[in-house]
């Protein structure tokens, strides 16, 4: 096959995107995002760090100002909800088609988020019981599925990709777990009748799906201006209506493989017919004409559904998160131990993520295979499991997120903050450490 010659902007370009094309390079940007928050929140530029994410923003119309927050609110309003319509995406395509499609091989992965999610909750809610620091106990339920992938995808191909498989399964069933917490716990007073515009609009997106509908445009429209708007207006969370706004994506194609491949043939068949000696460097209408026909083929045997979430990955990957991570990771480390622990919100989250994670993840998964209901899958072991339960225990994002939820007061938010540092990086080291010696000896 014939290589063409890349231009110079395709030579600076092309290395920018074989790092993007890869899995671990979402993990490594979003720790770089990480350190940036810290050093500025521990710098000379702390207090224009902080005084940027306080500023307003809003729309004025006839006098009168709405949607008026400042941006810390918008990045996790705004820029999260388009991370939870990515994350309902992939929920969406894993129940049609994916690792949760068929129900014996998804009941692991399931047991293991659940155990995952239970463990670390009881171990915070038992050491903070009462009070408002008891509502931080869903921080620790939730495991950070871009770092926890970047750390398993550092060691190559050395681990069994049903290990991947199972990791990334656990963390979507996961995330589907801390979007229903969020719904159900993390939710302010509410407003029924945005919420029931909120749902009408739902429903139209809906029937629009089963009349067969599949412009990017009518979903984003009503997705944005409707669902989204209502529901942030209602006292739901919006990021509630992002992940619904997903299920409502049409996960259906057109024209099937089989239908696909003969089509395409005959059209590249026809393209070379209409040129066969190829002297000229422009094309002729005809074969213009053909192109367009290929195109047309190729987003009707593209479900809406995943063709959104391809174009849509590397932006919350690169840009969302990272943002995300910019304006809610910035500690401040000149720590006072005293007000560090004056509660136990630091050790609840710490210990719910590493040890109950831990725990959560092997025990339910080891109980359903002595219990004979699952096995393992090929190449999994108690080890490697461990490692993996490691790796689950890093709640970066997600826990963050909750974070901001659950508490109005700084200073339980920054113990918070420092239980999720600890035990993600304990975590990831760990995890790594162990998932390595396993394969040098299976190696």
């Amino acid at each position: 096959m014939e290589h063409k010659r890349k231009t110079p902007i395709e030579k600076i370009v092309s290395p920018i995107q074989s790092f993007i094309k890869q899995e671990k390079s979402g993990g490594i940007v979003l720790g770089i995002s990480v350190i940036i928050a810290l050093f500025l929140a521990n710098s000379v530029f702390a207090d224009e760090y902080h005084h940027i994410l306080e500023h307003k923003f809003g729309f004025q119309l006839d006098g009168n100002t709405y949607f008026e927050y400042n941006l810390h609110h918008w990045i996790n309003d705004g820029l999260m909800a388009i991370f939870f319509f990515v994350v309902g995406l992939e929920l969406k395509r894993e129940i049609v088609g994916g690792e949760l499609s068929n129900p014996r091989k998804a009941l692991l992965p399931i047991a293991a988020a659940l155990g995952g999610m239970v463990v670390p909750a009881i171990i915070y809610f038992a050491l903070n019981p009462s009070g408002e620091v008891h509502s931080g106990w869903g921080i620790p339920m939730a495991t950070d599925i871009a770092f926890a992938l970047g750390v398993l995808y550092l060691l190559g191909n050395r681990i069994p990709l049903t290990l991947k498989v199972f990791l990334t399964a656990l963390a979507i069933v996961d995330d589907l777990g801390a979007v229903l917490v969020i719904a159900f716990f993390y939710t302010s007073e509410i407003s029924m009748y945005y919420l029931i515009l909120g749902i009408l609009i739902l429903m139209a997106m809906y029937i629009g799906n089963k009349l067969g509908v599949r412009s990017i445009l009518f979903y984003a429209i009503l997705g944005i201006g409707g669902v989204w708007s209502t529901f942030l207006l209602s006292g739901v969370h919006a990021t509630i209506a992002a992940v619904l706004a997903a299920f409502t994506i049409p996960a259906n194609v057109k024209i099937d493989e089989k239908v696909f491949s003969s089509s395409i043939q005959y059209l590249l068949d026809k393209f070379k017919s209409l040129d066969p000696d190829n002297t000229k460097p422009t094309l002729t209408n005809e074969q213009l004409h053909v192109l367009d026909e290929i195109k047309e083929n190729t987003v009707a045997a593209t479900p809406p559904l995943q063709r959104l979430e391809h174009a849509m990955h590397p932006m919350v990957t690169f840009i969302i998160i990272p943002i995300f991570a910019l304006a809610n990771a910035g500690v401040s480390l000149a720590i006072d131990f005293e007000h560090l622990f004056s509660t136990n919100v630091a050790l609840g989250v710490a210990l719910g993520l590493l040890v109950g994670k831990v725990v959560g993840v092997v025990g339910f998964t080891l109980l359903l295979v002595k219990l004979k209901i699952a096995s393992f899958p090929a190449g999994m072991n108690v080890r490697n499991l461990f490692g993996l339960g490691l790796l689950a225990s890093i709640g970066f994002t997600m826990s963050l997120f909750v974070t901001s939820l659950a508490f109005k007061h700084e200073e339980y938010m920054i113990q918070a903050k420092i239980g999720i540092f600890v035990a993600s990086i304990i975590g990831g080291v760990l995890g790594y450490i162990v998932l390595n010696k396993q394969a040098k000896k299976n190696n």
